[in-house]
């Protein structure tokens, strides 16, 4: 370890980020696209639980929702259910059969505070137990004290591990202290082969913040058109309404084009905002936020 000097790395001007950011927020979705901006919304979810009281009854409704969002429309299955490592095996045998991915946070989710080989083998053994997508996180604590090498190598360490599956490596935006500070980390996860970056763990706040997303969006960038390597990106934290998951659709489309608008490139770390999406997909089918019966109309 020890090898890995990060490159140059532009300067973000905080001001430009954050006015770019606010103009895009004001895009609206014409009547004519909101159906289609609402499936892939859907297609794209990460739908996530990690709470200390997850029990396998309620993951396996989870998965039942992942599979099946709406039991009274076509709406499409989300992308990935998100678990705890424990879970994964139940998570695996609830979606045999579906399209929908089972992702799990690892290495010391949420604090990244444990032993790399701890780590590595808790990335281990969540692929045994049949994960197609791992989530870790960046070691902020290396990173705050500028050592990207360490940084670098154990992310890279966290790739050759997970093998062919699926790696995301979560930034914590929120506590990495500027904007210049989310584009180096963003460039030292891809430089060590993180295959999508990620917003946040949704435990610390601000997470999914539009200008921290437009750094990291520009970061895969500008990798892309330097190497033609697509990295792909997931915001996460805080992400309730349609509203919202609509500018970040924005943004991704602005910034990256309408080749990162699929589950394989874009993703969406969500446990409220599936049932604000179905909401207004029912809206635009019958009218109405709900259905009436439910309410007792007629």
């Amino acid at each position: 370890m020890g090898g890995y000097v990060l490159g140059p790395v532009p300067t973000v001007d905080p001001v430009m980020v954050e006015r770019r950011a606010a103009a895009l927020g004001t895009r609206s979705v014409k009547a004519a696209a909101k159906a289609k901006a609402l499936d892939l919304i859907l297609r794209c979810i990460d739908l996530t639980t990690l709470e200390g009281m997850d029990t396998p009854g309620h993951v396996r409704a989870l998965c039942g929702r992942a599979r099946s969002p709406d039991f009274e429309s076509d709406a499409p299955s989300v992308a990935a259910v998100c678990v705890y490592p424990a879970l994964v095996g139940v998570a695996r045998a609830a979606l045999d059969g579906s399209t929908v991915k089972v992702a799990a946070v690892a290495a010391a989710f949420p604090s990244g505070q444990s032993f790399l080989e701890v780590r590595l083998e808790e990335v281990r053994r969540s692929i045994e137990a049949g994960a197609d997508e791992i989530d870790v996180v960046l070691g902020r604590n290396a990173f705050l004290a500028g050592d990207h090498a360490r940084v670098h190598d154990e992310i890279a360490a966290a790739k050759d591990t997970a093998g062919s599956a699926h790696l995301k490596v979560i930034l914590e935006v929120g506590e990495l202290g500027s904007y210049d500070q989310v584009r180096k980390a963003s460039q030292i996860a891809l430089d060590a082969g993180a295959d999508t970056i990620k917003t946040s763990t949704g435990k610390v706040s601000p997470a999914a913040a539009p200008p921290a997303c437009l750094v990291m969006l520009e970061a895969i960038r500008d990798r892309y058109l330097a190497t033609g390597r697509a990295a792909g990106f997931k915001a996460a934290g805080g992400i309730r309404t349609a509203k919202q998951a609509w500018h970040y659709l924005v943004l991704v489309k602005e910034t990256l084009g309408d080749g990162w608008l699929t589950p394989a490139r874009f993703r969406i770390g969500a446990s409220a905002l599936l049932d604000d999406v179905l909401r207004q997909r029912r809206r635009l089918r019958t009218g109405l936020y709900e259905d009436r019966r439910v309410f007792g109309g007629e």
